[in-house]
């Protein structure tokens, strides 16, 4: 299953607009259950460096392209997986044999 990814936070030097962090919720969806992750990756900036984009002429998309390349995808996807399949199919469950009206959340 693929994984998506929403930028949450951005952090920049104000001298150049250069990003140094990013915070991204990464998701991954099976019919009608989503799990999602926070992300973060780190990063140094080089203003004078070819290929360098100032921070207002960023895309959501090239942003979420370096997240990519700066995470381990494997383990992000291997840990979003194993939250959907718990979802999925539940190891635990939350009841009282005596009680009709069950609560609605673990405590």
């Amino acid at each position: 299953m693929a994984i998506s990814y929403k930028i949450d936070k951005m952090v920049r030097t104000t001298a150049d607009g250069g990003v140094t962090r990013v915070r991204a919720i990464a998701s991954m969806t099976d019919g009608d259950i989503t799990v999602s992750a926070m992300v973060h990756a780190s990063f140094t900036p080089d203003a004078s460096a070819d290929g360098f984009v100032a921070f207002d002429s960023l895309t959501e998309a090239e942003v979420i392209g370096w997240v990519e390349s700066a995470i381990d995808v494997e383990a992000v996807t291997a840990s979003l997986q194993a939250k959907l399949d718990s979802v999925k199919a539940p190891v635990t469950a939350i009841g009282m044999p005596w009680a009709t009206d069950e609560p609605a959340e673990e405590v």
